[in-house]
């Protein structure tokens, strides 16, 4: 005779109230990580190697704060600005955060007709529609703000004003320093200076 189904035990968070395996999928994950890592370790395994992770990231870093002799503490302080450039994302990913340059392209459509894109301008705390009208109205063409392939907002100039447009930008917005205004030629990046 065969045995009768035993009732499955399920352990449910205290954080969330949640079964343990759906905590992910709840409003409040971050909150129930340490009682996840204490009460159930083998539901996620990551976890504990991101928790191990992060110890030995916060005992690296004491490490490179600590300096034996004055060159050291400058050395430290180049590793902070790294640090800021660089952002973790969840699967240990890496991010890098954007430079702050302006880069201008020319795209030739139909083998006549040319549009300038230009990218990069609102990390100067250009605002985007303001800056397209006035380009709009410098070159005496039509200029929008469109989302490029990266989901980013770049504007769009129909005509070929891309060595016209350095001047410009440079003398409108004073914020946005000539050095940091770049063309793209054959796929290379090019300086604007």
């Amino acid at each position: 005779m065969a045995e009768k189904p035993q009732p499955v035990q399920v352990l449910y968070c205290a954080v969330c109230s949640l079964p343990a395996e759906y905590c992910e999928f709840g409003p409040d994950f971050e909150k129930c990580k340490p009682w996840l890592i204490e009460n159930a370790p083998e539901t996620y395994p990551d976890l504990i190697r991101d928790a191990n992770e992060k110890e030995a990231d916060k005992v690296s870093e004491q490490l490179q704060s600590v300096s034996v002799s004055g060159e050291g503490a400058a050395a430290g302080g180049t590793s902070t600005t790294k640090q800021e450039e660089v952002k973790r994302l969840p699967g240990g990913k890496i991010k890098k955060k954007e430079k702050k340059e302006v880069v201008i392209e020319k795209v030739v459509r139909n083998k006549r007709k040319c549009v300038t894109t230009v990218k990069g301008l609102d990390l100067f705390g250009v605002k985007l529609s303001d800056a397209s009208k006035k380009l709009g109205k410098k070159f005496a063409s039509g200029a929008s703000v469109v989302k490029g392939p990266t989901e980013k907002e770049q504007i769009d100039v129909q005509g070929d004003i891309s060595y016209d447009i350095v001047e410009f930008i440079t003398e409108t917005w004073p914020d946005v320093p000539e050095n940091a205004i770049y063309f793209i030629e054959d796929g290379k990046k090019v300086a604007a200076a």
